[in-house]
This record gives C-alpha cells, sequence and structure tokens, in this order.
C-alpha cells in the first residue's frame, strides 16, 4: 500500500525535483565541505561514531569552522577518539583544556569525555545510548522521540553535571527539533552505499529517523508547502518527516541533502 503511493508520489514533478536533488547531493563530492568529513577520517567504527558525534555536536556556525574545529578536537585526543575516549587518565585531559567552539568549551567537553568514558567501559558502541529500554516510555510517543528522550536522561546520568552542558544535547522533552543528533543519526544509520552517509548502526531502522531541521532546511520545506508550522522545533521536525515519508516511506530522511541543497548551496 505504502509503495504504490510512494511511487505516485515521487513521479511528481515536486518528487522528482526532490529525487533530483538528492542524487546530486548524495555522492562523495559533498563530503569535504560538510561536517561528515571528520569522522570519514577514520575507519574504526567506535573512532567513526565518536568522531560524528563531536562533530554533529559542534554543527553550528560556519561549516568551514565547524570543520576546522572537529579536527582540532580530534588532533587533542591523538587522533585516536575511541582510545582517548575509553582509556584516558585524569593526567590525559589537559590536552583538552582551553578548547573552546561558540559556546561549547573544555568544560562541557571534560562532561563529554566523563560520559564516553563511562559507557565504552561496558559497552561496544553509542548506538546503545539510544535504545530504551522497552516499555520504558509511552507508546504513543514517536520512537525517535524515545530514542532521544532516552540518550538525553542517560548522557545527563552522571553526578554533578556541569549546568551550563545541558544546552548542548537536544531533547523532544523540551520542544526541541534536536537538528544535531538527528543529523548524527541519519550519518550513523542510513545505508545506501553511496559513499556519504555510514550505515554502521544496524538496531535503529533508517524509516524511523527524522529529517534534521534547522533554519535554512525549514525555510525550503515551507515554500515547497512540505511545512505548515511556522516554528521549527520537534512538532515541525516530525510534520516535515511525514511529508517526506509520502516519497519514500523506507528512508524518508534522505531527502535532507535534498533540503539542505537547496537551502545552503542553491539558495532556493
Amino acid at each position: 500500500m505504502h509503495s504504490a503511493s510512494n511511487r505516485n508520489k515521487k513521479t511528481t514533478p515536486l518528487g522528482k525535483m526532490l529525487n533530483e536533488r538528492v542524487t546530486r547531493y548524495n555522492q562523495p563530492a559533498f563530503i569535504p565541505a560538510d561536517p561528515i568529513c571528520i569522522p570519514h577520517l577514520f575507519s574504526l567504527p567506535q573512532d567513526i561514531e565518536i568522531a560524528a558525534f563531536f562533530a554533529a555536536i559542534l554543527a553550528w556556525g560556519n561549516r568551514t569552522t565547524i570543520i576546522s574545529k572537529s579536527r582540532e578536537l580530534m588532533r587533542r585526543m591523538d587522533d585516536a577518539p575511541y582510545d582517548f575516549c575509553k582509556n584516558h587518565q585524569p593526567e590525559d585531559v589537559t590536552t583538552l583544556l582551553g578548547f573552546k567552539h561558540r559556546t561549547f568549551n573544555d568544560t562541557d567537553l571534560l562532561y563529554f569525555m566523563e560520559f564516553l568514558q563511562m559507557h565504552y567501559q561496558t559497552h561496544s558502541s553509542l548506538e546503545t545510548a539510544f535504545i530504551p529500554p522497552a516499555n520504558s516510555y509511552p507508546s504513543i510517543l514517536h520512537p525517535a522521540e524515545k530514542r532521544l528522550t532516552h540518550f538525553h536522561r542517560y548522557f545527563f546520568s552522571l553526578e554533578d553535571v556541569p549546568n551550563r552542558t545541558r544546552k548542548h544535547i537536544a531533547t523532544p522533552e523540551k520542544g526541541s527539533a534536536c537538528k544535531r543528533l538527528n543529523m548524527f543519526l541519519r550519518w550513523m544509520v542510513r545505508q545506501d552505499n553511496k559513499g556519504v552517509d555510514f550505515g554502521i548502526w544496524k538496531k535503529i531502522p533508517a524509516s524511523e529517523l527524522i529529517c534534521p531541521i534547522d533554519l535554512h532546511v525549514a525555510r525550503v520545506a515551507r515554500k515547497l508547502q512540505l511545512l505548515q508550522r511556522t516554528t521549527t522545533d520537534w512538532q515541525a521536525a516530525l510534520e516535515l518527516t511525514e511529508q517526506l515519508k509520502s516519497f519514500d516511506s523506507n528512508d524518508p530522511v534522505k531527502y535532507d541533502y535534498a533540503l539542505f541543497g537547496l537551502g545552503v548551496v542553491e539558495k532556493y
């Protein structure tokens, strides 16, 4: 039932245009100028997911600066982020002192390190941090809302969380669109052999991902009449993703490429 309607939508002028833009931007030439270039520096799955996590968290502002600061952070971790996060001793973190990108500073970074060390001592992947226990959240919630809410609560479950650090991990519970975390999940989960997204996480289906939405994407989506909501928040992210599912219910967030390309590259 879904597939027939998807095919019909894909052949509309809007569907054709969106799919053409996905093809144009979802290819390796997209990588060097995007923060996703940071995890592409690595081959070990844990290095990839940690580098991707930090690149996504730092992804606000100018893309050139985001990439530069993310590279700097990797260098401060000896270009071995998994080994550094899992095995660092108190004296090792002195290399992180003084790091800053916009409002993210070394106080935030040291808490991130504490969390990641705790997590990797008992888990082999960061993916498990996004898998809530069964029946731990109301069934009416979107699966992505359960995952992101669970991750936020788990991330800040350690003692002595710096109050200032809480703003760096968004949660649907506060109505946030969670753009950077949804982008990170896209990188980790989507698998299409195009060479951009990694697809190394297998427990989260691509059909349940939420489209990363920021002001650029929201503006294009409204212009294309894919989004009616005027506030760029969690409900807007859900609304946009539902619209995109009508073009491809199995992989709605591939259209992030189209919306991003139209908004940022083509200034649509």
